[in-house]
């Protein structure tokens, strides 16, 4: 199917972004909220724990110096400055409701949940003003469906970042039918403003890259499941032989076997019939017994625990 406009990223009229609440004080969301704050836009993050909030802003003072001792290595007060004001730019609330009435942008970076996050935006947009966008940044459920729960979905979109936020250079911008021209550039713009490369695409499962890469997973554990190779020799293919940093095996242990299947059987319910989004047995005995890759120490490869520091 055509998708609207792919060829023409940027149109006259745009949505004016400023102000962005980020809900959600994780990973993905402190990272959102730290390009958005060093690249000059105001930011609100939002979470129902303080704990987690004040976490947040101790990792974003961390990374930002960081950066800063690399960009300013001659110049250490200027490092300075640039961490202090983007910290400046950088706001933390338990209170979603009050926040998103001064929000231009909402980005909604919490759990992988489709009702937990309809009901986000179905009371965001009771709250909000009639100009503010919302998106949200999932990485595997329908954009779409999600919008269903507020009145606003010609400013509705995807903005799926991946981690960690501050080193990877892509977002993808997924727009659904009903994403205006205005919201749409706003969304585009806003990616490259905080220093991403925007890519389009149309609310399909996965978006681009989870397409491509859950089902080359999947494909991976139903050779290792049918005894076609082992996993050692199907990851060191992979990387000698395509040139991949990480094989497929490694990398859904990275990702997390629980991840990887929890995403599979969400698509594999939307389309039963997708041969690509058929579940795998080997993939379900893993999780079932609890080996769910590198955070548990197995998963198809073994991780043994890393002697503490002294």
């Amino acid at each position: 199917m055509y998708l609207p406009h792919q060829s023409v990223r940027y149109y006259s009229k745009k949505a004016t972004i400023g102000n962005v609440l980020v809900v959600g004080g994780g990973l993905m969301g402190s990272g959102i909220a730290q390009v958005s704050a060093a690249a000059g836009v105001k930011v609100t993050l939002i979470d129902q724990s303080t704990d987690v909030l004040k976490k947040a802003l101790t990792g974003i003072e961390t990374n930002l110096g960081k950066i800063a001792k690399k960009k300013f290595a001659d110049a250490p007060e200027k490092g300075e400055l640039y961490v202090s004001d983007a910290l400046q730019r950088i706001e933390t609330s338990t209170d979603a409701q009050a926040a998103v009435q001064h929000a231009d942008l909402v980005i909604e970076a919490i759990v992988e949940n489709m009702d937990v996050k309809k009901n986000l935006f179905s009371s965001l947009d009771k709250a909000a003003p009639r100009h503010t966008i919302f998106a949200s940044n999932t990485s595997s459920l329908s954009i779409s469906e999600i919008a269903e729960a507020t009145s606003r979905k010609d400013r509705f979109g995807g903005l799926h970042f991946f981690s960690p936020v501050p080193i990877m250079k892509l977002v993808e911008v997924v727009r659904i039918e009903d994403t205006s021209d205005s919201t749409f550039n706003a969304l585009m713009e806003y990616g490259e403003k905080v220093g991403k490369t925007p890519v389009a695409c149309k609310d399909t499962p996965g978006f681009i890259v989870n397409r491509l890469l859950v089902p080359y997973m999947m494909e991976a554990i139903r050779m290792l499941e049918r005894g076609d190779a082992s996993a050692e020799d199907i990851d060191t293919a992979m990387k000698l032989g395509a040139g991949y940093p990480m094989g497929p095996l490694e990398l859904a242990d990275f990702v997390g076997l629980d991840v990887c299947k929890m995403i599979v059987d969400g698509w594999h319910q939307k389309e039963p019939d997708q041969p690509l989004f058929k579940p795998v047995a080997m993939l379900d005995s893993l999780v079932k017994a609890g080996k769910l890759g590198r955070k548990s120490g197995a998963g198809f490869h073994e991780y043994p625990a890393k002697a503490s520091k002294k």
